[in-house]
């Protein structure tokens, strides 16, 4: 690559990765290994006391996965990042490098079901108090602050609905009380908005969904924006105070602006264990390579489905923001002028019996728990992704009886409206 800033679709490609240097391999090999040798006791220590950096064992570390996090932080604008073995794990991940059990964190009410669950119930057995606001409205997100709040998590996309949110607003409420953003970025993918730019100080994927693209791998990421004084409060003991394990480094103090990566690293993942697999991150490196090209055709297509449906008798709404005449367009147009994403609701005309038939007589979508694959994709959220939930809080969540999912593949668009026409015929 020059010296210049390279392009998005140049990242994608070439970013984190050189020839193999002993075989000269162009690809990113796949390191299956566990371990690695040490050149003698001093470098063994080194890497072991943080004084030197290199690979120790693959729960920690591996090239492979090196190469991964490299991409991801420069497609996001970055730090440093670490990938690891699922969404979920990264969130852990997050919040043990930042809470203390007895500590809280506030939450936009519109998430993924999987978060809603792992926040307001798996997080309660390491005394981790979640906290729940209105995305539409920053100002909720300050009244829910209090002295043991830790961070504001969000979506930038919200999942299932679609729906975009104000990131520099509720930013700016993140500030004010010297707490970092979290930002879940899965569904819109860095491609489409890149939140370290709009204040975010960390950035999460589920790199199983629009980053890998092929719904063949499991992963996630942490990516460490380098924006947020770990210090200055005292808040944040894992970053700001002497770590015994390692002979009393400070970890703020020692790498500065990509210390978070680091803590969650040598803290959370080397402790906890969720690692991520070397053959996930090569297929999930190659999948990254046509993310722009994938993006945009998700969604061109997404954009022509949403249309159809908003004039069919049997929809009785469309939540896209693409469209014109969605409330939430004047947000997608400032934040992701590309395009409205992937994935989006509707509501079908009969409620929870026609949703069900609706599934039923699909053939070229795939009835499953996933987003982001290359294959167009559906779910009727009330009764699988957001089951565990009450009718209230799949109302809250935007999965509610009458909702319908869809992820839009990157097929030929006039079959996968076919596909949904010939369905909606037969109910």
């Amino acid at each position: 690559m020059s010296s210049n800033n390279p392009g998005f679709a140049t990242l994608a490609v070439h970013a984190g990765a050189q020839p193999d240097p002993t075989t000269g391999a162009r690809i990113t090999p796949i390191y299956q290994t566990t371990a690695y040798v040490f050149q003698d006791s001093d470098h063994a220590a080194a890497l072991f006391g943080l004084k030197q950096f290199g690979n120790i064992y693959t729960r920690i570390m591996n090239p492979t996965q090196a190469v991964l996090e490299e991409r991801v932080a420069a497609l996001e604008g970055g730090t440093a990042a670490l990938a690891v073995a699922s969404g979920h794990a990264a969130q852990m991940l997050v919040f043990h490098t930042i809470m203390q059990p007895g500590d809280n964190f506030v939450a936009a009410r519109k998430l993924y079901g999987g978060s809603i669950n792992q926040f307001g119930h798996a997080f309660k057995n390491f005394g981790w108090q979640g906290r729940w606001a209105d995305p539409a409205d920053p100002e909720s997100f300050a009244a829910e602050i209090d002295d043991k709040t830790r961070g504001i998590f969000i979506e930038s996309l919200a999942n299932p609905g679609g729906t975009f949110v104000d990131i520099a607003a509720i930013a700016a409420v993140a500030r004010k009380h010297g707490l970092p953003l979290i930002v879940d970025n899965t569904m819109a993918s860095p491609y489409l908005i890149r939140p370290l730019e709009h204040g975010a100080d960390i950035v999460v994927h589920s790199l199983t969904k629009f980053l890998g693209g092929h719904g063949n791998s499991m992963g996630g990421i942490i990516v460490d924006g380098g924006t947020f004084d770990w210090s200055k409060s005292g808040n944040y003991p894992m970053l700001s105070a002497p770590r015994p394990e390692y002979g009393g480094v400070v970890l703020h103090e020692t790498f500065g602006n990509f210390a978070f990566a680091i803590a969650c690293r040598v803290l959370g993942l080397r402790d906890l264990g969720p690692a991520i697999a070397p053959m996930n991150a090569f297929l999930i490196l190659t999948g990254i390579e046509t993310l722009p090209l994938r993006m945009q055709r998700h969604c061109d297509n997404a954009m022509k489905v949403a249309t159809w449906l908003s004039k069919h008798d049997k929809i009785a709404w469309v939540n896209y923001a693409g469209l014109d005449s969605d409330p939430n367009h004047a947000l997608q147009t400032r934040y992701s002028p590309k395009g409205a994403g992937s994935v989006f609701t509707f509501g079908i005309k009969g409620g929870l019996e026609a949703g069900k038939a609706l599934v039923g007589g699909l053939t070229l979508f795939s009835h499953l728990a996933n987003i982001g694959d290359t294959r167009s994709l559906i779910i009727h959220p009330a009764s699988t992704t957001h089951a565990q939930l009450t009718e209230e809080q799949q109302i809250a969540a935007g999965a509610g009886p009458d909702v319908v999912r869809l992820s839009i593949g990157i097929e030929d668009p006039e079959d996968i409206i076919g596909d949904l026409e010939q369905s909606l015929a037969g109910i």
